[in-house]
């Protein structure tokens, strides 16, 4: 807190008056670089957002949300990282990262109940299990794993994020 005090030339008092502990930094800049701007609105409200689960064609919508999945953890990457590595020796950061991944299969599951909704998923695919399907295929692990540990490029994961998608989610007659 000290360092950031110093780099921001403000007090370090208000630092802490500000985001009260480490893990409250990390809480405000997550929700910065997530939402990629000041507003408070969740992304459930976010237009990039709307636009995914407002989408009528089930392909597109999971192809759009393959291309937001690679803007936000392009993003967001960093952050993310230092979060789940102080989950587990930091209290506060271990609950920031659970209302991370909370919200995160809470926002994938809005998505597949629109392909519900639409009668897009495949046979004997209930949302519960689409939901967990959609939520690890779109984990941050799976982009650090592939973009950051095998090379992949940006364009590479979101490609096969979205055709892995469909061709997990969609029944036969939507899948590419």
């Amino acid at each position: 807190m000290v360092a950031i005090a110093a780099d921001a030339e403000v007090a370090s008092k208000t630092v802490y008056l500000a985001f009260e502990s480490k893990a409250g930094v990390l809480r405000a800049l997550w929700n910065k670089l997530l939402r990629g701007d000041e507003e408070e609105a969740p992304v459930a409200e976010r237009d990039w957002y709307r636009e995914v689960v407002d989408e009528p064609d089930p392909e597109r919508q999971l192809r759009l949300n393959a291309r937001n999945s690679r803007g936000r953890k392009e993003r967001i990457g960093d952050v993310l990282d230092v979060i789940r590595a102080g989950a587990p020796v930091d209290p506060e950061v271990d609950a920031l990262w659970s209302r991370i991944q909370g919200e995160f299969h809470a926002n994938q599951q809005v998505i597949v109940e629109s392909l519900a909704a639409k009668k897009a998923l495949r046979p004997g695919l209930e949302v519960e299990r689409a939901t967990d399907i959609l939520w690890m295929l779109n984990h941050p692990d799976v982009w650090q794993h592939l973009v950051r540990e095998r090379g992949w490029t940006p364009e590479d994961y979101e490609r096969w994020f979205a055709d892995t998608a469909c061709a997990q989610l969609l029944a036969p007659k939507l899948a590419p």
